[in-house]
């Protein structure tokens, strides 16, 4: 049984969720702001986060989405943002900061669920033990490091997961649409800038070892990663 850890500090609106969650056969764990929150993950490693953008005590959901995402032997947990913000920077600020999707209130307990299970399947893949080799550009999903040879690549969590699906899935084009399905999760509503951002932030990464390349633009579609020209 999966664990899903829900930061929300709205009594009625996380007993809502642990209820649907226990239903849908998934064991949850409860916080109600990030200092609880943090023991919590840090004693139960919970496969999933539910975490909401607006905490009490000073600290808001997206700084303790960062911190996680820092931290080397926490930053793999998938982490889905609750918030009643709509607007699109904020959006794309929660997405930035390494959260793997993102659900804006009132949601129905359907689509959260199918959010979750659909985030952790993408989760299960990616962490896959087999070590991934191509020419030289090494991701070890146990690590979630990147290395080039012997020398490790500093690399961020969203470009890591951009990363890691290209290297699995080689030699063939994704649409912009089909980059944020896979890699970010459904339903996310964030324009195509977002993709071409990352995509930037990759090559960048990748150009001083040589490999900036094999991340290509395809005309008219989106984008492929290629040992090809």
């Amino acid at each position: 049984m999966e664990t899903i850890l829900v930061v929300e500090d709205e009594v009625a609106i996380r007993d809502m969720i642990v209820t649907a969650l226990d239903l849908a056969g998934f064991h949850c764990l409860e916080a109600g702001d990030v200092s609880q929150a943090h023991h919590l993950v840090v004693d139960n490693r919970p496969s999933l986060i539910l975490l909401d953008w607006m905490l009490p005590n000073g600290v808001s959901g997206i700084d303790f989405c960062r911190r996680l995402k820092k931290d080397d032997t926490l930053n793999e947990i998938p982490i889905i943002m609750l918030t009643a913000k709509g607007e699109e920077d904020n959006k794309i600020q929660g997405l930035d900061a390494g959260a793997d999707d993102y659900i804006t209130k009132p949601f129905s307990t359907r689509e959260l669920i199918s959010r979750i299970k659909a985030v952790l399947r993408r989760s299960n893949a990616l962490t896959s033990e087999k070590l991934i080799n191509i020419n030289g550009l090494i991701l070890d999903p146990v690590a979630q490091r990147v290395r080039a040879g012997d020398t490790f690549i500093d690399i961020g969590p969203t470009e890591y997961r951009l990363l890691a699906f290209f290297m699995t899935h080689t030699e063939r084009a994704y649409t912009r649409s089909q980059l944020l399905d896979h890699v970010w999760g459904g339903n996310v509503y964030v324009e195509d800038r977002t993709i071409d951002v990352h995509i930037r932030r990759l090559r960048k990464i990748l150009e001083p070892y040589g490999f900036q390349d094999y991340v290509q633009t395809v005309r008219g579609t989106g984008y492929r990663f290629s040992t090809q020209s």
